[in-house]
């Protein structure tokens, strides 16, 4: 003989409504965690034309060493990078490839739209990037330096683009820090080359900078410009490459609420 066993429709009700509550919750506080992680280590994308500067940079901000042969050739593809604090905070890098390949237009694709970051290190170099030949051939390259200054305004005309079309989506501000490396290079000339990418200078680049700002709103997105140079070379030079390295990285906490 079968024995059938009946539910109680409230208990049933009461189970489904505790079950789904749960589920709420738990999908709360992954929201919840994940916020919190992404603000003590928020994303940063670092892009520039190939040459200028940028896995060096990368690796300088987050204590990474990249082998030599590796650094002076470029990397086709996206690297990433972390850095953590004794305060347990930090940032996590993303090194947008600068060569126009197939995968650098998806990097971009990824850092500005489909997990956009929450700040930008643009890389620069005055036109004293490293020439270097279209990937897949050998040999070293060579480039004037107008040629260089020329392939840097297209370069960021494309990344200009990018971040724009990220900032208006976005529902809080945007920071955009320039970086000018190399400056080593053209000790005498750094005020000059800091000037000619800050906006409202009236050079080509800064021309392209108020477009940018133009279009995603002065409020959306805040602009910074800081000179930055190799660490190889005199002890003299080493302290000042230091300093510079500091006040950057000051200039990142303070934009991104780690201060």
């Amino acid at each position: 003989m079968s024995r059938s066993r009946r539910i109680n429709p409230t208990t049933a009700a009461l189970g489904t409504s505790v079950a789904g509550g749960l589920l709420t919750s738990l999908s709360g506080a992954g929201h919840h965690v994940g916020h919190f992680f992404r603000g003590r280590f928020p994303s940063i994308a670092v892009t520039g034309m190939t040459g200028v500067g940028k896995t060096r940079l990368a690796d300088r901000i987050s204590r990474h060493t990249t082998p030599e042969e590796h650094a002076e050739v470029g990397s086709a593809t996206m690297e990433r990078r972390t850095r953590t604090t004794r305060r347990g905070r930090g940032f996590r890098f993303r090194v947008v490839p600068g060569d126009n390949a197939a995968t650098r237009l998806s990097a971009l694709d990824e850092v500005f739209h489909d997990d956009p970051v929450d700040g930008v290190l643009h890389v620069v170099a005055y036109g004293h990037a490293t020439p270097r030949r279209v990937a897949g051939t050998s040999g070293s390259a060579r480039a004037s330096r107008e040629e260089l200054m020329a392939q840097e305004i297209e370069d960021w005309t494309i990344t200009s683009h990018r971040i724009a079309s990220m900032a208006v989506r976005r529902g809080r501000p945007v920071w955009l820090t320039i970086v000018v490396t190399k400056t080593d290079l053209f000790p005498d000339q750094i005020e000059e080359a800091v000037r000619y990418y800050s906006p409202g200078s009236g050079s080509p680049f800064a021309e392209k900078l108020d477009e940018l700002r133009s279009l995603a709103g002065g409020a959306s997105l805040s602009v910074d410009v800081l000179p930055m140079c190799s660490p190889d070379g005199p002890i003299q030079r080493k302290g000042r490459c230091a300093e510079q390295l500091a006040a950057l990285e000051a200039r990142m906490a303070q934009l991104s609420g780690h201060v």
